[in-house]
């Protein structure tokens, strides 16, 4: 069953969203302790473009779990296209200057969709500076 509904009183309720967007820099994959044992996550932020010609975008918080948690970290980088879908909800925090802020999140995407062609993946490669040994 893809998403989550829950029905009540005949009426059907449904918390799916799927973004298409960019990753925003090199997601970071990590083993967390979990209630059966160590898990994988895979954490990144997807930068969705406004369909309005605008130079704004909106950016999602994305956390993967387990073997799509594993396969994201694998073989997801910065820059790169990818679908997601999952149950949104919102996160509020505030800065160190005491600003509140709040952001969309996708905290366990069921289907991650990578989308950045073979020949999108080698331009970025190409475009990526070369590091330099240290002297």
């Amino acid at each position: 069953m893809e998403g989550r509904t829950h029905e009540r009183k005949g009426a059907i309720e449904m918390n799916q969203l799927t973004i298409i967007g960019n990753l925003t820099k090199d997601p970071v994959l990590q083993t967390v302790d979990g209630q059966d044992g160590p898990t994988t996550v895979c954490r990144f932020t997807v930068a969705v473009n406004s369909r309005r010609g605008d130079d704004k975008a909106e950016f999602f918080a994305v956390s993967a779990w387990r073997k799509l948690g594993e396969n994201c970290g694998k073989f997801l980088a910065k820059g790169r296209k990818v679908m997601v879908q999952g149950p949104v909800s919102v996160r509020t925090y505030e800065t160190e200057n005491g600003e509140h802020r709040a952001q969309l999140q996708i905290s366990s995407a069921e289907k991650v969709e990578f989308l950045s062609s073979k020949s999108d993946i080698d331009q970025q490669s190409e475009q990526q500076p070369t590091q330099q040994p240290a002297k």
